[in-house]
C-alpha cells in the first residue's frame, strides 16, 4: 500500500513494502528523493535492519544460536510492514519476527518506524524492541539516496558534500565484489576541511564508509542553486556516502550503527563494529532527520 502526508511545504509518499519513503517532493514540483531509475540502482530509502552491509559469505554465528544467514543489508527491506498509525503529520509502520525472519535472524523482535513531517524536514525514527528471552545484537541503518543533480541545468559535479565541522578523515576500502571492508587500506578524502567535491570516480570502487567522522551533520549542497539537502544524524557511529560506479545522477546519504564485516573481523556477529545489544524485553530508539531546501 502507498500513503501519503503533506503540508504546506513538502509532500512525502511512503509504501508498506520496506517501510519505506519514496517521494520528498517540494510544493513547487522539486524532487529531492530519488526515483529508482534500474539502469542505475532501483532503490529509493532502505531500512538496513538487523544488519548494515555484508557480512563474511552471509554468514555469522550469532550468541547461542548457532548460525545466521542473511544477504546484504538484512532482511527489512523487502518484508510488508504493517500500518500502526498515520496522522496528519506522522505515520507508523511496524516489522514483528515471524518463522520466515527466524530462518535468517533468529530472534523474536518488533522493529516500528515513524516517519515525522515539519515544516520542510523529516524525521525517521527507528525503535527496536527485544522480545526473545536472551540478548539480541542488531545493527540498524538508513539509506535514502536523492537527485543529483537536483535540476537538469546542473551536473553532478555542481554539487559538493559539507560537513559540519572540519574533518581529517580517511576511509577504509570496501570490496564491490562481496560488500566487505579492507580496514588495512585507507585512502584520505578530508584533510582539516568540511567540504567534498562530488565527483563520479569517488564511487568507482563502491562507497565512502566514513568511520572517523566529528561531524553528525552533513549537506548535500549545490554551488550553482540554493537547493540541497542536510541529514543530521545524531544516534548514529557511521556515515556512508555512495553512488553507483555507471555515473549514477544520485547520492545517497548513509547513517548506520555499524559496518560490513571487516578484514580484522572474525565471524561472530556480537565482535562487529558498533554491536548493538538488547537485552530481553528491552528498547532502543534512533532518529536521523532530513531537511529538503
Amino acid at each position: 500500500m502507498n500513503y501519503t502526508l503533506e503540508n504546506e511545504y513538502l509532500q512525502l509518499r511512503f509504501r508498506s513494502i520496506g517501510g519505506e519513503i519514496t517521494s520528498i517532493q517540494s510544493k513547487d514540483g522539486l524532487e529531492y528523493l530519488w526515483q529508482g531509475d534500474p539502469a542505475y540502482w532501483s532503490g529509493q530509502a532502505p531500512v538496513l535492519f538487523p544488519i548494515c552491509g555484508s557480512l563474511r559469505n552471509n554468514t555469522a554465528s550469532i550468541g547461542n544460536k548457532g548460525t545466521c544467514h542473511m544477504p546484504r543489508h538484512g532482511i527489512a527491506r523487502k518484508r510488508e510492514f504493517q500500518l500502526d498509525s498515520i496522522t496528519s503529520n506522522s505515520i507508523t509502520f511496524s516489522l514483528h519476527s515471524d518463522d520466515i525472519s527466524k530462518e535468517s535472524y533468529p530472534y523474536d523482535f518488533l522493529l516500528r518506524i515513524t516517519y515525522t513531517l515539519d515544516k520542510n524536514s523529516v524525521t525517521t525514527s527507528y525503535h527496536i524492541q527485544n522480545d526473545s528471552g536472551t540478548p539480541m545484537p542488531f545493527f540498524i541503518g538508513g539509506h535514502p539516496a536523492f537527485h543529483c543533480p537536483l535540476s537538469p541545468k546542473e551536473s553532478f559535479e555542481d554539487y559538493v558534500i559539507e560537513f559540519e565541522h572540519e574533518e581529517n578523515a580517511s576511509c577504509p576500502s570496501p570490496d564491490m565484489a562481496t560488500g566487505l571492508i579492507d580496514s588495512s587500506i585507507r585512502t584520505r578524502y578530508l584533510e582539516n576541511e568540511r567540504i567534498l567535491p562530488l565527483k563520479h570516480d569517488l564511487f568507482y570502487r563502491d562507497s565512502l564508509v566514513f568511520d572517523e567522522l566529528k561531524s553528525r551533520q552533513v549537506r548535500l549542497k549545490s554551488l550553482k542553486s540554493e537547493h540541497g539537502i542536510e541529514l543530521a544524524f545524531p544516534d548514529f557511529d557511521y556515515f556512508v556516502l555512495w553512488s553507483s560506479y555507471n555515473d549514477g545522477p544520485f547520492v545517497a546519504l548513509e547513517p548506520w550503527t555499524g559496518l560490513s564485516t571487516c578484514s580484522d573481523e572474525d565471524d561472530i556477529f556480537e565482535h562487529k563494529r558498533g554491536v548493538r545489544i538488547l537485552n530481553s524485553q528491552e528498547e532502543a530508539t534512533l532518529q536521523y532527520k532530513i531537511t529538503a531546501f
